[in-house]
């Protein structure tokens, strides 16, 4: 008979589109190197789980084939998440007492205590908290874009998108020696916290003025432009399908896109005859699973993960987070996500009373 640990985790689950329930659960004690672990925080996110919770993500597919606690097929009732922060409170067979106490962070599903394998969870380093720490997966994503990009000295980038990945993108391009920086995204509240990342120009997408000002910084000819032609490099990270089309007109000769957003069963209908025809663009599609090939004989996650900590260190992307939540409060954060985002930067699930 397997033994209980005697706690009883809160879970969230995601049962339909738009509905969500705390669930609760008696854990089993941790197997033989598994890890018992009381969470701190879990951040929301707003691309992907915004589709789950939507019902957007294609049914025949599993939620993330590289991650153990997310294998399952993305049909209802499922749990999602995947940055989550806490301390280890028990620990099974074969695994040192030194584990008790430590602060790691999982790629796990929203919860109050889960059990993972000491295999699938990271060491908080001791100089960073669990507020910044949560950021890890997202800040993760943000390093593989750049590497994918591979953005060069002197070059126009355009960020479009600037959610909590775009915004941690556009913190990490800010520090490369670029001639332009610039971001579109359709909040003001967005926009507002780009400039804060050290964007140097920010545009709206649905205002026509302000489109045709950033393409005037990209294409117009004159004494100080230095023949510009489009961008040089862009990212997709809106979430927005449509914006591919964005991407492209902002593109010139040879400019390379990098699609960072999962779109899930979205789509939409990607201009490619015109100027993008014989323009010989670049079209990269950028997931955070897996190293680039060019890159995999000197980098691999481990080293990659040690990056991105760094990145949090410089970044201090815990200012980000607007909203905090107990889990139970689960129900009116998603409804609030999505019917009145404005105000939302990155929200947490806090973990207090559990």
């Amino acid at each position: 008979m397997t033994s209980t640990s005697n706690i009883k985790a809160q879970q969230l689950w995601f049962t339909a589109p738009s509905q969500v329930e705390i669930r609760e659960q008696v854990l089993p004690a941790p197997a033989a190197g598994e890890l018992l672990i009381k969470s701190y925080y879990s951040a929301v996110s707003t691309g992907t789980e915004l589709l789950v919770y939507r019902g957007q993500i294609p049914a025949v597919m599993q939620l993330d084939p590289s991650l153990d606690s997310l294998q399952h097929a993305s049909t209802y009732p499922l749990q999602y998440g995947y940055a989550c922060v806490g301390q280890v409170i028990q620990a099974g067979e074969g695994l040192a007492a030194s584990w008790i106490g430590k602060l790691v962070f999982s790629f796990q599903p929203h919860a109050s205590h889960f059990i993972a394998a000491a295999t699938n969870v990271i060491h908080l380093p001791s100089d960073i908290e669990p507020e910044a720490a949560v950021f890890l997966a997202n800040m993760e994503t943000a390093v593989n874009l750049v590497q994918d990009g591979n953005p060069a000295l002197g070059e126009r980038v355009v960020v479009l998108g600037q959610g909590v990945v775009g915004l941690l993108l556009s913190s990490l391009l800010a520090q490369h020696p670029l001639a332009d920086l610039l971001a579109v995204d359709g909040l003001v509240t967005r926009r507002g916290r780009a400039k804060q990342m050290g964007v140097e120009h920010v545009y709206d997408p649905a205002t026509e003025t302000s489109l045709a000002a950033l393409k005037k910084r990209l294409f117009d000819r004159d004494e100080t432009s230095n023949g510009k032609k489009g961008a040089d490099l862009i990212y997709e990270v809106s979430g927005a399908p449509a914006a591919l089309n964005l991407a492209i007109e902002l593109s010139g000769y040879n400019s390379r896109i990098v699609i960072g957003s999962w779109y899930g069963n979205k789509s939409s209908t990607v201009d490619l005859g015109g100027e993008a025809h014989r323009n010989r663009l670049k079209i990269i599609t950028s997931q955070v699973s897996t190293i680039a090939p060019e890159l995999g004989g000197r980098w691999d996650k481990s080293r990659r993960f040690e990056l991105s900590w760094e990145m949090i260190r410089r970044v201090g992307p815990q200012a980000l987070i607007t909203h905090q939540f107990p889990l139970t409060a689960a129900p009116t954060l998603y409804q609030q996500l999505q019917q009145t985002p404005d105000d939302i930067v990155q929200a947490v699930f806090v973990y207090t009373d559990s």
